[in-house]
């Protein structure tokens, strides 16, 4: 890349061209800059500035075309602000503030074409169970019903039904606990626990519509990083176990990227990067490595299958401006 980036966020344009925006150098230094990669050419070129410089915001690809960029921190705390990258301007909006300060929410694309925006940090390091919903016809930000508990460092997955399955992270403590959203209803429900507690985990959508649940820590520190993993069945509203990833690993991308075979690849917080085969219910390691253990980094699945793997920042707080390739 351009600069070495860390907690950045990655999306696919709809000319195949990926969007990296924002994101540290190393703690307290921040990005407002963003770069384009192009997979006909292998290389990266600038796309000009965020109106703040964000690590930890959400990014996601509208049915318009633009990119929805939101919150993160932009310093000691969480920030409100919002806007829209247009990929034919190649140009930065400014669009109206969230409801709430939110520093690593999640952020899910739903059915109708609205954002939910869950969780996330506020200003006064302070997890938030509050919601909210971007509309997408009017460019606002809409306060929703409230989770049933407060989180940061969790994952938000887009079940095939429409609901939104809201996983583990933590407030004062890490939590196992799960919550389903029903967009119908604009309401929050729980729905059972992990057999393990667990924040800044990866979670992939299974082609039977179950949900992979794999690594993070049951620790807010670095310690008690896990290799366990669990799946989820809205059928039953139940977690089952997974079995084991070949490495410990957390500080995970958000979503585990499903290949063409249904595989689900698990990449970051280790050399290794793992496949999980639905088929025989493992975990399988592929050929080659990263060069070190890479935290934070992005994982975009690329139109012909491949995926970029992109950033990250090892056992110290230097990023990396490392990308690398995976070939299903």
């Amino acid at each position: 890349m351009l600069e070495p980036r860390s907690g950045h966020s990655a999306t696919l344009l709809p000319d195949g061209k990926v969007l990296i925006a924002g994101g540290m150098r190393r703690n307290q230094d921040f990005y407002r800059s963003a770069e384009l990669y192009d997979p006909a050419t292998g290389k990266f070129q600038a796309a000009g500035e965020m109106s703040v410089a964000r690590v930890g915001h959400i990014a996601v690809l509208l049915r318009s075309g633009k990119v929805l960029i939101a919150g993160g921190w932009v310093g000691q705390g969480g920030t409100d602000s919002a806007e829209l990258y247009d990929p034919g301007a190649r140009k930065f909006t400014v669009i109206s503030r969230m409801t709430a300060p939110r520093g690593r929410p999640s952020a899910t694309l739903l059915a109708d074409g609205d954002v939910l925006i869950a969780g996330g940090e506020e200003r006064n390091n302070e997890s938030l169970a509050s919601a909210e919903i971007f509309h997408v016809k009017t460019l606002s930000f809409q306060t929703i019903g409230s989770m049933h508990h407060a989180r940061i460092s969790h994952t938000a997955t887009l079940l095939n039904d429409g609901r939104v399955l809201i996983v583990g992270g933590y407030a004062d403590s890490v939590t196992a606990s799960a919550e389903l959203y029903d967009p119908k209803r604009g309401t929050f429900s729980e729905t059972g626990d992990l057999s393990s507690a667990r924040c800044k985990h990866t979670a992939g959508l299974l082609p039977d519509g179950r949900v992979l649940i794999a690594g993070g820590s049951n620790s807010r520190g670095w310690d008690k990083n896990l290799n366990t993993a669990e799946i989820y069945d809205p059928r039953v509203g139940k977690f089952a176990d997974a079995g084991h990833m070949n490495d410990s690993r957390f500080k995970l991308p958000d979503e585990a990227v499903q290949v063409a075979s249904g595989k689900l690849l698990i990449a970051g917080g280790d050399k290794d990067v793992e496949i999980f085969d639905p088929a025989s219910a493992s975990f399988q390691l592929v050929s080659g490595q990263l060069d070190d253990k890479w935290h934070y980094m992005s994982e975009t699945k690329l139109n012909d299958g491949r995926v970029l793997l992109a950033g990250g920042y090892a056992n110290n707080d230097q990023a990396t401006s490392h990308t690398w390739i995976y070939g299903p």
